[in-house]
């Protein structure tokens, strides 16, 4: 909680720091790069600072947790801190890490805002800093904790048992310990981050859920090429060309927050492209469990070649008491039994209770998110996962 003397000041002044931050936070990117370089070329993913989203995914939610606490300053934060939160999990962040955003971001800040910084502006938003910063070190402390591993210490090299072509641009792997024994278990929905040494002596790290469901001696990822839309993915496009069956690599323990709630409520299970693959998980898991909870599931894709895991999607349907699968493509849709088109979300099966989860591109997510708002469905029933830096936070 804010202090009372800090409320009034940070109040007064977050209208002022809000439109600072779209050109604070690449200052403070370029200032603690140039003091640790490390950090962008073994932690931070160089595609996201070149094209600007991790910035804006900091502004936001810097923003948004300011806003929470002169707005709202009962709350607990939490709940809007457990993404991010598990991400930093994955990337294996340690609260000594904290102290260096802090000493670049507050230099940015006053390069930014100059005499407006006074002391006691400062103090206010010293304040609101840490109150994030130490919110988020005693989620991830709890994280590793629950993980069984000591904080930071997240990594493990596991070899590669299976590859298989999944669409022209998408490739799953068979992954097990490259020590012998099984993988460890993880809840249907999460994620591992993988680590890859690229030509240039960097060490980059991307997350890609776990597409099928745990205990199996092994895990599953499927990883799409990014290419097409801008500069190729350097870990996604390394790994469709070089990771081979035998091949070892190193990856995080698994985290994530979008799991399944207890219980037998309905669901909806909504993805389009590369978003199927919490989606298999957790219909997965709900198979091999004899779920008999309703489950609607709804997958949109550009056309049936590019539908990763198709089969295996209609089978898992299938194999649950009581669900159902509607598909859309964009295009070649004829003869496939899926609708043609674009997800209409008036016509998905939204019954009392449903819990959404949503995964696939942000303007995906945004339209069907904002339809089920128009049906009545409550903000809080509504879950998601983005794959990239979360440009939703602030923004909901």
């Amino acid at each position: 909680m804010l202090s009372e003397q800090s409320i009034p000041v940070v109040r007064a002044t977050l209208p002022a720091v809000g439109a600072a931050l779209g050109e604070i936070t690449p200052r403070f990117y370029a200032r603690m790069f140039a003091a640790h370089p490390e950090l962008l070329r073994d932690l931070f993913n160089r595609g996201n600072q070149a094209n600007g989203e991790q910035q804006q995914a900091l502004a936001g939610s810097i923003a948004a947790f300011a806003t929470l606490l002169v707005e709202r300053p009962e709350a607990r934060p939490d709940a809007m801190l457990a993404r991010i939160a598990h991400k930093h999990a994955a990337l294996g962040v340690t609260a000594a890490q904290y102290k260096i955003v802090h000493e670049h971001l507050f230099a940015a800040i006053v390069e930014v805002l100059g005499d407006a910084v006074t002391p006691e502006v400062a103090a206010a938003w010293d304040e609101v800093y840490w109150l994030m910063a130490n919110a988020l070190i005693a989620l991830e402390a709890g994280l590793y904790r629950d993980a069984g591993r000591p904080d930071g210490d997240v990594w493990q090299r596991m070899e590669i048992t299976g590859r298989t072509e999944e669409t022209a641009d998408t490739v799953s792997f068979r992954l097990r310990p490259a020590g012998g024994g099984p993988a460890g278990t993880f809840r249907p929905g999460q994620y591992v981050s993988v680590q890859v040494e690229l030509p240039d002596g960097a060490r980059q790290i991307r997350q890609y859920s776990l597409s099928a469901a745990p205990g199996a001696d092994d895990w599953r990822i499927t990883v799409k090429r990014v290419h097409g839309a801008g500069p190729d993915g350097e870990v996604s496009t390394w790994l469709h060309r070089n990771a081979r069956v035998g091949d070892v690599l190193t990856v995080s323990a698994p985290f994530g927050d979008l799991v399944l709630p207890e219980g037998d409520g309905p669901l909806l299970l909504a993805s389009a492209g590369i978003g199927i693959t919490p989606m298999l998980a957790i219909l997965d898991g709900l198979a091999a469990d004899d779920a008999k909870r309703p489950v609607a599931v709804v997958h949109a894709d550009r056309s049936p070649a590019d539908h990763a895991h198709a089969a295996e999607q209609r089978d898992r349907v299938a194999a649950c008491a009581a669900a159902d699968l509607s598909v859309w493509y964009e295009e070649n849709a004829a003869d496939t039994g899926a609708n043609s088109g674009t997800i209409d979300v008036g016509t998905l099966d939204v019954r009392p209770g449903t819990t959404v989860f949503l995964c696939g591109p942000l303007p995906f997510m945004r339209a069907v998110r904002g339809g089920l708002l128009r049906r009545g469905v409550p903000a809080e029933a509504i879950h998601y996962e983005v794959f990239g830096p979360d440009l939703w936070l602030g923004q909901e």
